[in-house]
């Protein structure tokens, strides 16, 4: 696609007040947009949405300084493909291709790096924020001394799921990288065990004497635990492995001890198989996937293929037929701390019974109102996503509700991207309700943008 330049993106954000001012001020304003990488139900959309278009581009990149400026619907696939040339990538790359930079900003974002960078809102710079009272305002990072009188808006933006506006724009940090990431895949018996090296990995950014650049892991079987340690380098050990073809990558971890990808490949090694999500439309069977084409084996094309189940109720259909429970959907990820990772692990094995599970370390530099993880601390996300047979209580979705009332028994908290169940009291003490209504009033004082607990909980 290449670079746009700033007389592009300022006739996309045109267009996208242009829209706005053709929505009736009594009709809530959404995005007109038809691909999504949440899992929460939303009503079906009626009537115009905003216009954006224009807005899924790179504007420019500095290489000297290590930024870029950035649509707000830029995918990170295309923003990965422009920084790449320059040997840069962003701090946070999350793991799928179709994730978007202002959706991850304003949303949920995470992966290997997120022990060192923190989430990807952590390293943006500043951000121009189309607002419900149809202005463009410019939100930068706080900085002591400096004149930002939107610093309340680049606060609480992460979290918000467009509550409070849509980032049209953003700058943000790169790191450079070298061409290659060679991993190695580190097999623990007992979750302390996991939870200890965790810990020292993100004390001394190291394992065994060998710096460690990216860091996650999976629990297959309870007592089968890995962590993927990750060092960028430029040499060419042996051939990379190339896992977009007839290999699954997640089986390769406890396959063999060490690898080298490229960091193209290492990037994006989670999408060819939506993590291990791509059995469930068979493409893991090699009599399938041998004549799956390689284009269709990517993360947007299995998100099609579950809204096909979700709207004909297919699984549930062959379920009947076979006799088997209702299900619930548990499709969720959350952070605890890393010293309570065990106890959580425990809990979850007994309790919902759903492997494998994704782990990856993380650590916040800053207070994020929306999202108050404690600022320096580890925590571990734990990812899930499938579904649990549990009888006729399914619609009740008593799996999800012991989760969120278990997470923050840890003292965790649970991202907002799928399915919520919190009273609207619980959910404003977690995630700082008063300081969103407060933001919101002052960029949406007419409430034209759907409030974050009506986004996530109620209007399930």
């Amino acid at each position: 696609m290449g670079l746009i330049g700033r007389a592009r993106h300022q006739a996309a954000v045109d267009r996208l007040r242009a829209s706005y001012s053709a929505i009736a001020p009594t009709e809530t304003v959404r995005l007109s947009k038809k691909t999504s990488n949440l899992f929460r139900h939303r009503a079906a959309d009626r009537g115009p949405g905003l216009d954006v278009s224009g807005l899924g581009g790179v504007i420019g990149i500095d290489p000297a300084g290590r930024t870029a400026d950035v649509q707000g619907m830029c995918t990170y696939e295309h923003l990965v493909e422009e920084t790449l040339r320059h040997g840069l990538i962003p701090y946070v790359v999350p793991q799928l291709k179709t994730i978007t930079l202002g959706g991850a900003v304003t949303g949920l974002g995470i992966e290997s790096t997120s022990f060192r960078n923190g989430l990807p809102h952590e390293s943006v710079l500043e951000m121009d924020v189309f607002t419900g009272s149809g202005e463009v305002v410019t939100a930068r990072r706080p900085t002591p001394g400096a004149d930002n009188e939107h610093a309340d808006l680049f606060r609480t933006f992460p979290n918000s799921y467009g509550s409070l506006g849509y980032a049209t724009r953003l700058r943000i940090r790169l790191e450079p990288v070298p061409a290659y990431a060679a991993l190695r895949h580190v097999r623990f018996h007992e979750a302390d065990k996991l939870a200890a090296a965790i810990a020292e990995i993100v004390e001394h950014r190291e394992w065994e004497g060998v710096r460690v650049d990216g860091l996650d892991g999976v629990a297959f079987e309870p007592g089968e635990y890995y962590l993927t340690l990750a060092t960028w380098t430029s040499e060419r050990s042996q051939e990379p492995s190339d896992y977009t073809g007839q290999q699954v990558y997640f089986r390769s971890i406890q396959q063999r001890e060490t690898d080298l990808l490229t960091m193209h490949d290492y990037l994006w090694r989670w999408d060819t198989d939506w993590f291990w999500c791509s059995g469930a439309f068979g493409a893991q069977d090699p009599r399938i996937r041998r004549f799956w084409p390689r284009r269709w084996r990517r993360s947007d094309v299995y998100m099609r293929l579950l809204g096909l189940d979700r709207r004909f109720g297919i699984a549930d259909r062959l379920d009947r037929r076979a006799g088997r429970p209702q299900r619930e959907r548990v499709i969720q990820d959350v952070e605890v701390p890393v010293e309570r990772l065990g106890e959580f692990l425990d809990w979850f094995d007994a309790e919902v019974g759903m492997r494998p599970v994704w782990l990856c370390p993380l650590v916040a530099h800053a207070d994020w109102p929306s999202y108050p993880l404690k600022p320096g601390h580890t925590y571990v996300n734990a990812g899930f996503w499938g579904t649990v047979h549990v009888g006729p209580d399914a619609p009740d979705a008593p799996r999800n509700r012991a989760i969120e009332a278990t997470v923050h028994d840890l003292d965790g908290h649970k991202s907002l991207y799928s399915d919520s169940f919190y009273d609207k009291d619980t959910f404003d003490r977690l995630y700082d309700g008063p300081n969103l209504a407060a933001v919101k009033h002052r960029y949406d004082p007419d409430d034209r943008f759907i409030s974050l607990y009506e986004k996530a909980v109620s209007r399930r």
